[in-house]
């Protein structure tokens, strides 16, 4: 009985280890949206039309590969190939990054940024940029035509305790969660990390294109 007993409580751990396991196998470091822009292949504004559970060919023991699969309606295209995206392709659970929350009765309309396919179709984590299209801020709406892309070659150094700085001046320090204690606070909602005629990176704000002043400034 006793070995009975040990058997079940060890198959107990071991059932509660594998299930903490899973929880835990996704996990992301905070990114400011301009380096998930950067970082994307594909950045667009679209609607979710509908969802289903899709098989993916099979993984080394010839078992099925499950994912979800998002139809869109793309309403502009921000970054990526030259074709409209119809498909969004991720991972079954939330806990292997899957994105699986997402409204599909096409009313609401997401910033989705993802690794792009081949035929129009992108592939999303809950790494990427997704977020719904009305939260987002005036600014950050504005540098996706633009402002963001044009710091893709600075590099956005986040500030995780004090004291902090940067090793070059390509970079532009992110301390949003050491001055107000969360990921995303106003550096994230209102600033874009610019490249001046320099080579120096530097923080803007603002909806308007940044100044010939700014961006030639000598000084950062």
């Amino acid at each position: 009985m006793k070995s009975v007993r040990s058997c079940i409580g060890t198959l107990v751990v071991l059932v509660l280890f594998r299930v903490g396991e899973i929880a835990e196998a996704c996990s992301c470091s905070p990114v400011h949206p301009q380096q998930a822009f950067c970082n994307a292949d594909a950045v667009i504004r679209a609607k979710v039309v509908g969802k289903k559970e899709v098989d993916s060919g099979n993984d080394i023991y010839g078992n099925p590969i499950k994912r979800i699969q998002y139809e869109i309606k793309q309403i502009k295209m921000f970054k990526g190939p030259d074709r409209h995206i119809d498909v969004i392709f991720t991972a079954p659970s939330s806990a292997v990054c899957g994105v699986t929350n997402l409204e599909t009765n096409g009313k609401k309309e997401y910033l989705i940024s993802g690794k792009a396919e081949a035929n129009g179709k992108m592939h999303v984590t809950l790494c990427d940029l997704i977020m719904p299209w009305e939260s987002m801020s005036a600014t950050q709406k504005k540098s996706l035509i633009q402002r963001y892309e044009m710091g893709c070659d600075c590099k956005i150094t986040r500030c995780a305790t004090f004291p902090c700085e940067i090793s070059t001046q390509a970079e532009c320090l992110w301390t949003d969660w050491v001055t107000e204690k969360i990921i995303h606070g106003r550096q994230s909602d209102h600033y874009a990390c610019i490249k001046r005629g320099d080579g120096s990176c530097a923080w803007y704000r603002g909806v308007a294109p940044p100044k010939k002043e700014f961006l030639d400034v000598e000084d950062p």
